[in-house]
C-alpha cells in the first residue's frame, strides 16, 4: 500500500495481485484500482496459512484431503505513467511448505520450495491520470475503471510422480476488468467490482504421463471498504468462481467448479513508508473447488520520489 503524506493524509492504494492458491482464495485486493502517484516502489513480504483440500494449484482438488499450507510471499510493484494514465507492473514469488494426507488412504506427504511466479500489468482507463506525488496531493478521488493482466509462469517446484506439488507445471493468464467507486460524506466508503477469467495451458506431465487441460475459470468479485481514519481501513470481500472443467487424456472429468469464498481485510498504515495488511477468508460454497480457511499478514514498504 502507498500512503501519500499530504495535508489531508490521503491513502492511495495500488495492486497486489496474487497467484491462484488457497492462501489467497483468488481475491484481488480491494482498492487495487484507485489512483496513486507514479514513480513509486513497493516491496511486500507476506505470510499466509491455509487449511484446504487443494494444493497451490487450486483447480486440482483432492477429495478427502486435509492439507496445511504455510506460504511466504515476496512481491515488488512499480507505478508508472502509461500513455499518461496511472499504471503498474508487479512481480511476485511464493515460497511455501505443504503437508497433509488423504482420508481413508495411505497417501500422505510434505513438500517445501517455491511456487509459481506471477507477473502483472495494470492500468486505469478512466479516472486515473498519471500524477506526480506533488500533484497527487490535490487529487480528488473519483470513480475509476481499470484493467489488468496477470501471467503465472510454471517456475515452481514440480515432480510429475508426486501428488503434492507447489508448482502447477503450466501457464495461466488472468485478464481482469474493474470498477471502483468512492462515496459517502468524506468519501470514506469505497465499493469495488471485478470480473476476471483464468485461462490455462496444458500440463503435459500430470500424474506422470497424462495430459491435463482445463476450461477457463470465470470469477466475479465485490468489495466494500470503509476508512476509519486516514491510516486505517477495513473491507468485507466476496468472490464467486465457476466453470473450469478439466479434461485428462481426452476424458472429461465433469468437475465444473463452484466456489464462494468470503472474507475481510484490515489495512493499518504506521507511516507513509510502512503498513500492514491482515486478511481472513473462508469458503462458504465449494463444489469441485477448494474448501479452504485462510489467514494472511503482509508487511508493505513503500518508497520513491513520485516524479
Amino acid at each position: 500500500m502507498i500512503i501519500v503524506p499530504d495535508k489531508r493524509l490521503v491513502i492511495a492504494v495500488f495492486a497486489v495481485v496474487a497467484c491462484p492458491s488457497p492462501a489467497r482464495t483468488q481475491f484481488t485486493d480491494p482498492r487495487t484500482y484507485e489512483n496513486s502517484p507514479v514513480a513509486m516502489n513497493q516491496v511486500t513480504l507476506g505470510y499466509g496459512f491455509a487449511h484446504a483440500n487443494a494444493s497451490i494449484d487450486s483447480s486440482l482438488v483432492l477429495p478427502g484431503a486435509k492439507l496445511d499450507l504455510n506460504a511466504g510471499l515476496v512481491d515488488y510493484t512499480r507505478t508508472l505513467s502509461f500513455f499518461r494514465r496511472y499504471a503498474w507492473v508487479e512481480a511476485s514469488l511464493p515460497i511455501a511448505g505443504l503437508a497433509g494426507a488423504v482420508a481413508g488412504t495411505t497417501l500422505k506427504g510434505s513438500v517445501t520450495g517455491t511456487g509459481d511466479s506471477t507477473y502483472t500489468f495494470g492500468a486505469l482507463l478512466k479516472g486515473g491520470p498519471a500524477l506526480s506525488l506533488q500533484k497527487f496531493s490535490t487529487y480528488e478521488p473519483t470513480t475509476t475503471i481499470g484493467v489488468s493482466v496477470a501471467v503465472t509462469a510454471p517456475t515452481g517446484s514440480y515432480d510429475k510422480n508426486k501428488v503434492l506439488n507447489l508448482g502447477s507445471d503450466r501457464w495461466s493468464f488472468k485478464p481482469e476488468l474493474a470498477l471502483s467507486h468512492p462515496f459517502g460524506p468524506r468519501q470514506n466508503w469505497a465499493i469495488d467490482g471485478y470480473a476476471n477469467v483464468y485461462f490455462f495451458t496444458a500440463n503435459t506431465s500430470y500424474h506422470g504421463r497424462e495430459i491435463l487441460r482445463q476450461q477457463p475459470l470465470t470469477g466475479v468479485e465485490a468489495h466494500l471498504s470503509y476508512s476509519f481514519t486516514s491510516n486505517i481501513w477495513a473491507s468485507v470481500d466476496a468472490r464467486y468462481a465457476f466453470r473450469g472443467d478439466t479434461v485428462v487424456d481426452g476424458g472429461d472429468q465433469h468437475d465444473s467448479q463452484r466456489n464462494l469464498p468470503v472474507g475481510s481485510e484490515l489495512n493499518v498504515s504506521l507511516s507513509p513508508e510502512n503498513s500492514f495488511l491482515f486478511l481472513f477468508a473462508r469458503a462458504l460454497l465449494y463444489k469441485n473447488a477448494p474448501a479452504s480457511t485462510t489467514f494472511q499478514i503482509k508487511y508493505i514498504y513503500t518508497w520513491g520520489k513520485g516524479r
